[in-house]
């Protein structure tokens, strides 16, 4: 199943509601939206900085991803990022597939 990397950022109702609700609630509502879509979370942390929350999980596919991202912007509490985690097997297998590809200018 693909991995994930969610880059969380608190819209000011969010963080609201974090406060209201605290880490642990908001965590449990994570994991249920990610099961919801067929997937789990691996792990779940808060920080400080550019991102106020790191989630990684696994989903079935992009669509599931996309689903995921598509109801989190739509409910208006955060704003986040979506990454594809590969592991070291999925890039020797990326590096050994052919691609053309042509740089600017040559």
């Amino acid at each position: 199943m693909p991995k994930y990397l969610w880059r969380v950022g608190y819209t000011a109702e969010g963080a609201g509601g974090l406060l209201a609700e605290g880490g642990a609630a908001r965590r449990d509502a994570i994991r249920t939206a990610v099961e919801s879509v067929g997937g789990t979370v691996e792990c779940c942390y808060f920080a400080f900085g550019t991102d106020d929350l790191y989630v990684i999980g696994d989903v079935p596919d992009a669509v599931a991803a996309a689903a995921m991202s598509i109801r989190t912007a739509a409910a208006g509490g955060a704003h986040t990022e979506t990454i594809a985690l590969l592991t070291p097997a999925e890039i020797d297998e990326a590096v050994k597939r052919p691609a053309d590809y042509r740089p600017p200018g040559r």
